[in-house]
């Protein structure tokens, strides 16, 4: 690819994918708060999908990759870090853990894709591990398990959750290999209509439908502002931007940006919703943000431009 200069624009687009996604995880708990998780997952992607589904080409690849993707992103990853919201997990610890699908991500990828992990992945995994262990401190220790807003069961779920974005990662990589070149938005719209009919199958199944029809109908305006956000700002818009940025740039100069979502994402739960991180989730923070930096930007380094 031939190198290309970000412009101002560029920045631009950067800066506001970024704020997004690192505000992404407070609207979700904003959102929760009338809805229940699976309530939530049918509701971001129906409006995700419609009217664009109507509109946009479906792309040229088979229908398993659609239907494989949307059952791991939708169902796997959003459905796991709902729960995990509802249950006892932070915006802001949640904006960080996330991100180690990018280590999830390496570990499926040499299983499904006989592709080893870069040097700079196995180190980060081995600086995430420990990041990871400063976490689990705070159960371990006494009385830490009631600080910081988190419970074992809520961490525990939202590490699946990203184990869940690990794996429609390799959905992806298996449809580029199946479908070179295929259509990103149409296969990113059409994966959002899979969702659907499983959270609403869920909804109905674990909520009694009066109680939820109640629920549903007193729900503030501020929650069906935020389903409003997560499913066009921070699900079709900022998708669409990292996509087009990826495209003229490549992911080897994009994707370090991402190292800002976390950074977004626990200055806003701390800011907005007035969360509290512990003296060892502080640690396991800032182990699994140096990973992250090492494992994207020693990455980078390594490869040839």
């Amino acid at each position: 690819m031939r190198e290309t200069q970000f412009s101002g624009r560029d920045f631009v687009a950067v800066a506001a994918i970024v704020l997004i996604w690192g505000t992404n995880f407070v609207v979700m708990k904003v959102a929760l708060r009338s809805f229940t998780p699976f309530e939530l997952g049918a509701a971001r992607f129906l409006l995700a999908a419609i009217p664009l589904i109507f509109i946009v080409p479906a792309p040229r690849l088979p229908w398993k990759w659609i239907v494989l993707y949307g059952l791991f992103q939708g169902v796997g990853q959003m459905g796991l870090l709902f729960v995990s919201l509802r249950v006892g997990m932070t915006a802001a610890l949640a904006s960080v853990l996330l991100q180690t699908q990018m280590f999830f991500t390496a570990v499926f990828s040499s299983l499904a894709l006989a592709e080893m992990p870069r040097k700079a992945q196995v180190l980060g995994m081995a600086i995430v591990a420990l990041g990871l262990s400063c976490f689990a401190m705070n159960y371990i220790v006494a009385d830490a398990a009631t600080q910081g807003g988190t419970t074992v069961l809520g961490f525990a779920l939202c590490l699946g959750a990203a184990s869940m974005w690990g794996v429609s990662n390799i959905v992806v990589r298996l449809a580029q290999r199946d479908a070179p070149g295929f259509d990103a938005l149409g296969f990113l719209v059409l994966s959002c209509a899979v969702p659907v009919l499983p959270f609403v199958a869920l909804t109905l199944l674990l909520n009694e439908p009066a109680a939820q029809s109640q629920r549903t109908a007193s729900s503030s305006w501020q929650s069906w502002l935020a389903v409003v956000y997560l499913s066009w700002i921070a699900t079709i818009l900022a998708y669409t931007m990292w996509t087009n940025l990826i495209k003229r740039h490549g992911a080897n100069k994009v994707a370090p940006f991402s190292l800002g979502v976390p950074v977004v994402g626990i200055a806003s739960g701390v800011l907005l919703l007035g969360e509290q991180i512990t003296t060892w989730q502080c640690a396991g923070i800032m182990l699994t943000v140096l990973a992250l930096a090492y494992a994207v930007l020693g990455g980078a380094r390594s490869r040839p431009a």
